[in-house]
């Protein structure tokens, strides 16, 4: 098993529907690098939530987790309470090491297929 993991982080919804493309997103992960742990987790209203998700991986002999935020850009919940939320599980698990990675709708990669895509639908 690995010591590391991916944790794919949404901000989740009521509507378990609304969580469909973050599975296509883990699926698409897990196909393209199989030997890679890949978990998806949410912020709220969804489970697994992060810090269930997390102990989980932990408790698993996971020793990093690399959370990724699938959200478009560093809002609040990004800038202060997931940090905190991190530093907590830090704190309660120092024998593993946790990363939190850029919103993923920074990276210029991102950027530039949400670009393409809106020319596509626009005809051009």
């Amino acid at each position: 098993m690995s010591t590391e993991a991916l944790i794919l982080f949404a901000h989740g919804a009521r509507d378990p529907e609304w969580a469909e493309p973050m599975r296509r997103v883990c699926a698409a992960v897990c196909e393209q690098a199989p030997q890679m742990r890949v978990e998806l987790a949410f912020l709220e209203f969804m489970q697994p939530d992060l810090r269930a998700c997390a102990e989980s991986l932990v408790a698993d002999g996971v020793e990093r987790i690399l959370v990724l935020p699938m959200f478009i850009a560093r809002g609040g919940h990004l800038k202060r309470d997931v940090p905190l939320l991190l530093e907590e599980l830090q704190q309660r698990n120092p024998h593993a090491r946790f990363e939190l990675a850029a919103a993923v709708g920074e990276a210029e990669s991102v950027v530039q297929a949400m670009a393409r895509h809106a020319l596509a639908l626009a005809g051009r």
